[in-house]
């Protein structure tokens, strides 16, 4: 864990949970793409940027979840570098305690105060086009969250954040965090058309073709919002369609995947009320979903 991997003349990735892009400015200056998980995942960066001897300018964050800026503050504390996030992202990377109000749907509990969905704060600042080094350019990938990111560097390398999951993950944990359905599906589809000399995403392993796995991620939107239609040919409040998808694909919930599992089914419910496929009813007192 943590090694550094080269995938271009001036392209890298540190092996990690989420996986950190770092791109070389020149011989001695580089920026990375987040920042890992915590504290500990800075040191380990700040030791293999202290062990090649380069300098580091600027952390360019793909979007806010903690996972992704955890070492932000103490890479700035320990380089002064500067750090970007992408609209709504930039003000959740400096509040972060708003990740986890916005999973939970108001004030946290303690369950849900740490690490892993609350990152420390640092000071980041709006990513725009001016703040990207000569070779890089950003990649707007909607839809996982707020206005997530991606990059393509000049070695042709593109990092891709959270846009899709790996096989494996989805086979163990079945549905994917999503904030806009509909937007996940079209960065979906753009991301399949993509061409690449490699696809670096966060939690699979790079390829060269990312059109498969793009697919089995489609697919597996699709899978999940029909069960959900299924599943509201009677009349269901919200609680009840997370019971089932939970029983359904064997799921343990806790507090964090009540957050985070229960924020994308609300996400699903929108899209398929807005896509005409569910209707809302208001019936003693309850909020209740039916399929049209």
């Amino acid at each position: 864990m943590y090694e550094l991997e080269q995938v271009g003349q001036d392209s890298f990735y540190i092996q990690s949970p989420a996986k950190i892009g770092l791109f070389r400015v020149s011989e001695t200056e580089v920026c990375l793409i987040d920042s890992g998980s915590d504290k500990e995942a800075g040191r380990k960066v700040r030791q293999i940027l202290d062990r090649n001897s380069w300098k580091l300018t600027a952390i360019f964050n793909t979007h806010s979840n903690a996972d992704h800026i955890g070492g932000n503050k103490y890479l700035q504390g320990q380089t002064n570098c500067r750090i970007y996030a992408p609209g709504i992202d930039c003000d959740l990377t400096n509040h972060t305690i708003l990740e986890p109000a916005f999973l939970y749907g108001g004030f946290p509990p303690k369950e849900l105060r740490h690490k892993f969905l609350l990152a420390q704060e640092s000071q980041a600042e709006p990513l725009r086009d001016g703040c990207l080094p000569e070779g890089m350019e950003s990649i707007a990938l909607p839809g996982h969250f707020f206005d997530m990111v991606g990059f393509r560097t000049r070695d042709d390398v593109v990092y891709l954040a959270d846009c899709l999951s790996s096989r494996a993950t989805l086979e163990k944990y079945q549905i994917s965090f999503v904030y806009d359905v509909a937007a996940y599906l079209a960065t979906l589809e753009q991301v399949k058309q993509m061409r690449a000399a490699l696809f670096v995403p966060a939690h699979a392993e790079p390829t060269k073709d990312i059109a498969p796995l793009a697919q089995y991620n489609i697919d597996k939107v699709h899978e999940i919002a029909d069960r959900i239609v299924e599943f509201c040919r009677e009349p269901l409040g919200f609680e009840m369609v997370l019971q089932r998808l939970f029983q359904q694909y064997g799921l343990v919930l806790n507090f964090e995947q009540y957050a985070l599992t229960g924020s994308t089914v609300r996400s699903y419910l929108a899209w398929l009320k807005d896509d005409g496929r569910l209707e809302a009813l208001f019936e003693d007192g309850q909020l209740l979903w039916r399929a049209v």
